[in-house]
């Protein structure tokens, strides 16, 4: 019995199962990252799915042989969790900052195509098992060439038509956020991710039509590389999968003598910029704040008022407030102001020192080129 096919997919199971289980703890603790819980838990749910359920009932189906009744449930589960993978991963590019909307007639179509599927592999034919060699042992390994499983005629045709539906939805997605995006850098990654989550649904079908267990076998490996990079773009790259739950109106950057070294509008058209009430206040905290500045260091706070929040980070050894008019203070926005804070302290680190002294005349001129700096951190709200 020829079992090195077995062994790979054994080996190649617990290195996607150790993966999974990082980057599920990984998005646990780091769910702020992600924008809004939802989004978080989505993309558990889409790894944990995938990478444990789908790749555990697959890798028992296949390369260990229980008994018939088994093997076949198994078989028929890891078809289920895979294609509710591919819905959830459906949901988090609906939700990409490009894009920001969820097509009702497609994933009403695909739901209800994953709904047939799942009547249809309650009828006793709907997947038969067939073994060449069945071992005498429950649970014994077995040469994955020697094991097979016919789909009928109703249970194939749904199937390819979820899967091409779902692609087509995808592609049309990933292309349309590459060609809106401003930044193709930062959208290249999903259309790439697109392209190869394709391959697999090919040798799927293949596999339906044909039912060549190299197909299968191709499929499930080419699943696990791209959970691979699923999983290491949610890791890397969490700021491509949340929709902003928030909006920035303005990013003001004072003296701690209160002289505005620079000033950047996002959204000119706001009533709230307009609205000298709502500014007065806004002033008022303001100069609390920078009254105060003696006793703080590198502290977010936030002044909240009727229509929205004003959030400061200071920066007491450089003298100066970064303040940003937000709807709605987040978690994503805090590390986007920290961040900025940062590399404003490290380009200008020569003209604050200057300016430390409060008798000295400011040239706000100089602090022109904080507008660059501006639009490269907070890029997803532009």
């Amino acid at each position: 019995m020829n079992n090195f096919v077995s062994i790979s997919l054994i080996l190649g199971y617990f290195l996607i199962l150790c993966l999974t289980f990082i980057t599920v703890i990984y998005v646990i603790k780091n769910r702020k990252q992600y924008g809004t819980d939802l989004i978080a838990y989505l993309n558990i749910a889409a790894v944990f799915n995938s990478g444990f359920i789908f790749s555990t009932c697959y890798l028992f189906s296949v390369v260990f042989f229980i008994s018939n009744t088994t093997n076949r449930i198994l078989w028929k589960i890891s078809v289920i969790s895979w294609f509710l993978s591919l819905i959830i991963t459906s949901f988090l590019y609906s939700f990409f900052k490009e894009y920001r909307k969820i097509q009702i007639i497609p994933m009403l179509m695909i739901s209800m195509l994953l709904g047939l599927l799942i009547g249809t592999l309650f009828l006793p034919n709907s997947i038969l098992i067939s073994i060449s060699f069945p071992p005498s042992l429950p649970f014994s390994m077995i040469d994955v060439s020697t094991i097979n499983y016919n789909f009928n005629f109703l249970t194939g045709t749904i199937i390819i038509i979820f899967l091409i539906s779902i692609t087509i939805y995808l592609v049309y997605i990933s292309i349309y956020i590459n060609l809106k995006s401003e930044n193709r850098k930062e959208s290249l990654p999903l259309f790439l991710n697109t392209s190869i989550f394709t391959a697999p649904i090919i040798f799927y079908i293949l596999y339906l039509i044909f039912q060549v267990q190299f197909y299968r076998e191709l499929f499930v490996i080419l699943i696990w590389i791209t959970n691979f990079g699923l999983d290491v773009m949610i890791i890397l790259k969490p700021e491509m999968f949340f929709i902003l739950p928030n909006k920035v109106y303005s990013i003001n950057i004072y003296h701690k003598s209160g002289v505005l070294l620079y000033s950047y509008n996002f959204d000119k058209k706001a009533s709230i910029l307009n609205n000298l009430k709502v500014w007065g206040n806004i002033i008022i905290g303001l100069n609390y704040i920078l009254s105060e500045f003696v006793d703080k260091s590198d502290k977010i706070d936030v002044i909240q008022i009727r229509e929205a929040d004003i959030v400061v980070d200071y920066d007491n050894e450089y003298g100066f407030a970064v303040v940003v008019i937000t709807s709605k203070k987040n978690a994503i926005l805090e590390r986007l102001i920290q961040k900025f804070s940062q590399e404003f302290r490290s380009f200008y680190r020569n003209e604050l020192n200057e300016i430390q002294d409060l008798n000295r005349l400011i040239n706000v001129s100089e602090f022109k080129n904080a507008q660059q700096i501006i639009e490269k951190n907070f890029e997803l709200y532009l």
